[in-house]
């Protein structure tokens, strides 16, 4: 099969010939029943990563998103969260659709964080009139932006002054701790509970964890099973999660230095707009000339580069992109651009 260069998402890795042995070796059982235990092993590891007391496995990070949000609030409630964040925007509308759960969104800062004045005066009063604000979510990073750190706290002192329980969507949460050169559980620590997704930048096939409290996990192992998420011999999967957790976190930098070197060379083409923060993770935003735009992704697919199409376009790199990749798609860049 003729390789591709995919900058379309961080979703798109293949397994490695050493995550597939990890897979192909598992010991499994019947997770409903709770004895598989490589994801049994994969859960505690993972609660110890983030300094939780719990956590689940899960298919997708739409799914541990979901029971997160399903187990925070109850029919009627409301949630805030950022008009652009995945949680609202990209899945599926599940918590009003699936937990009755009404979505309050706000504008987000460029930075990814929230006007927290803003917060506080979309939280309604205690009447039964409104909807109940039961719950602050997070998303980190967010269009690839680390958000920082010294925002952190003061987020979570918001939600508590105010009474809300805080979720973080930290589907790249590990790209956002390498950016700001902290552990994982510096950032963790501030929120009630975290989704993490594994089949993104640490390139394992499938699934997510949720990361909290044991009450509030025990809950959504609950609601797992309700929208389908429970599995049985799900150490074939786990596998590649926990080895994505033991072996694919420290090569994130590697990630960011690609998209850096990917955005400098596309900012010195005539007419294309680069959008690349010093937050910035593994993302850049590039806007073509408007008479480039409609060819674009055709020329780069016949060039075995994929790419999303649009007016502002998002390029991803990851553990499959390598430095010559990322050389290749700027020549490629500039060459349909003379």
């Amino acid at each position: 099969m003729m390789r591709h260069i995919d900058l379309r998402s961080d979703t798109v890795t293949k397994p490695t010939p050493e995550m597939r042995t990890a897979m192909a070796e598992a010991r499994v059982g019947d997770d409903v029943f709770g004895d598989d235990p490589t994801v049994n092993k994969l859960e505690a590891t993972a609660a110890a990563i983030f300094g939780k007391e719990a956590a689940i496995f899960a298919p997708s990070g739409t799914q541990t998103n979901l029971i997160s949000l399903l187990s925070h609030c109850e029919r009627g409630d409301e949630y805030i969260v950022g008009q652009t964040a995945h949680t609202y925007r990209y899945e599926a509308g599940g918590a009003a659709v699936l937990g009755s759960i009404q979505p309050q969104p706000l504008d987000l800062n460029p930075d990814g964080t929230f006007d927290l004045e803003r917060v506080a005066q979309v939280i309604k009063p205690d009447d039964y009139h409104f909807a109940r604000s039961r719950l602050l979510c997070v998303e980190n990073t967010h269009n690839g932006l680390a958000l920082p750190m010294e925002y952190l706290p003061r987020v979570a002192d918001c939600a508590a002054t105010n009474g809300l329980r805080l979720h973080l969507d930290g589907a790249r949460i590990f790209n956002a701790a390498v950016k700001c050169n902290v552990e994982v559980r510096e950032i963790a620590h501030y929120f009630d509970s975290i989704s993490v997704c594994l089949s993104k930048g640490l390139g394992a096939p499938v699934g997510s964890v949720l990361c909290g409290d044991r009450q509030t996990v025990a809950r959504a192992r609950r609601w797992r099973k309700m929208v389908g998420g429970g599995m049985r011999q799900a150490g074939i999967i786990a596998a590649a999660g926990l080895f994505a957790l033991e072996h694919n976190t420290g090569r994130l930098q590697v990630d960011h230095d690609h998209a850096r070197l990917l955005a400098e060379g596309l900012a010195e083409i005539d007419g294309y707009k680069v959008e690349y923060d010093q937050a910035q993770t593994n993302m850049v935003f590039v806007s073509p000339p408007y008479d480039k735009a409609a060819g674009l992704q055709d020329y780069l697919r016949t060039n075995q580069v994929l790419i999303l199409g649009g007016s502002r376009i998002r390029l991803v790199t990851h553990l499959d992109i390598s430095r010559e990749d990322i050389h290749t798609v700027i020549g490629l860049f500039k060459s349909y651009s003379t």
